[in-house]
């Protein structure tokens, strides 16, 4: 672990801190510390069971889509892409209503389940597409792949939740992504994943670094491209596929989070950057859900509609971007 990753360690805790501090209502310390160590009344209770929660889904989840996102764009080699531009969130947010829409899915294991199989199914469709479009790695017929899957994902999860009102009172919440009213219980869904995943990109660093170039020089090195690929994606949807289940389809923090890493200095080769992405995504999605909770007080703005702020001028800025080199 280098001083960079120390560093965001340290503001990652205190952002976690800060979420518990600061809502609607502002507490001092002394109250939150009472708090966690199990005192009671309202206050307490807030904090206890509704900001502790929520900093800790947000924490992993924003982690895990960070990840999620660096892994696909190092397999890819496209800058633009993140999970959600790829259909990854749309599949697993569209399984896990047909679950519930048309089998009475209710369960964690269930639902967890539910959104990592719609991820992989997703992420097969837009590599399947790309593949028949003759373009099996290019960055265009990738994101205009993902983003067609995506866009027809979206409208049949619309389409059911308009048939069954119950579905739609049950999920609308959970469909607009983010990390109120989530459980701790949820985390024992998503924190293995993200172990998991971020084992494996360690495992996979070497070879990864090695596509970044491209893939004949990759060959030559040894990589098995087709197989590391694949691997990545995979984990890539796992990941996506664990953020999901914990606080639904979470837009455009795979695409901000891993932007936000590179260009930090020292993190090194992959791996190094694949810890850097963790805690970047973490940071950047605790961060989030306190400005949701503050920027239209009383109420709260959906955090992706935050994340939306930062990560459409980014993708603006990346589109101009390789439109000067393509120039």
């Amino acid at each position: 672990m280098t001083r960079l990753h120390l560093g965001l360690a340290l503001a990652l805790g205190i952002a976690m801190v800060a979420s518990l501090h600061i809502g609607l209502r502002t507490y001092a310390p002394g109250t939150v510390l009472a708090a966690l160590r199990g005192s009671e009344g309202q206050d307490a209770l807030i904090i206890a069971t509704l900001r502790a929660p929520r900093t800790l889904v947000a924490a992993v989840a924003g982690a895990s889509l960070g990840l999620s996102g660096l892994l696909v764009q190092q397999a890819t080699r496209n800058p633009l892409a993140e999970p959600g531009l790829l259909g990854v969130n749309g599949g697993a947010a569209l399984a896990v209503t047909l679950g519930v829409t048309l089998f009475g899915a209710g369960t964690l294991l269930q639902i967890g389940g539910l959104a990592a199989l719609g991820a992989l199914a997703a992420t097969g469709i837009v590599f399947g597409i790309a593949a028949l479009a003759g373009g099996t790695a290019g960055p265009a017929t990738m994101l205009l792949a993902g983003v067609t899957v995506a866009g027809m994902f979206a409208s049949v999860t619309q389409l059911l939740l308009l048939v069954d009102e119950t579905a739609l009172e049950t999920l609308l919440f959970w469909l607009s992504g983010g990390f109120a009213d989530r459980g701790t219980d949820l985390l024992r869904l998503g924190l293995p994943v993200l172990i998991g995943g971020l084992v494996g990109a360690m495992l996979l660093a070497p070879s990864l670094d090695a596509l970044g170039l491209d893939d004949d020089s990759a060959r030559s090195l040894g990589v098995r491209v087709v197989a590391v690929r694949l691997g990545a994606l995979g984990l890539a949807a796992l990941l996506a596929a664990g953020a999901v289940a914990m606080a639904g389809p979470v837009v455009f923090l795979g695409l901000v989070a891993p932007h936000i890493a590179r260009r930090l200095p020292g993190s090194g080769g992959m791996a190094g950057l694949a810890l850097t992405a963790c805690l970047t995504g973490a940071i950047v999605a605790v961060v989030a859900d306190i400005a949701a909770r503050l920027v239209v007080a009383p109420g709260e703005a959906p955090v992706g509609a935050v994340l939306a702020l930062v990560g459409v001028p980014l993708l603006v800025a990346l589109l101009r971007q390789r439109r000067g080199v393509a120039t």
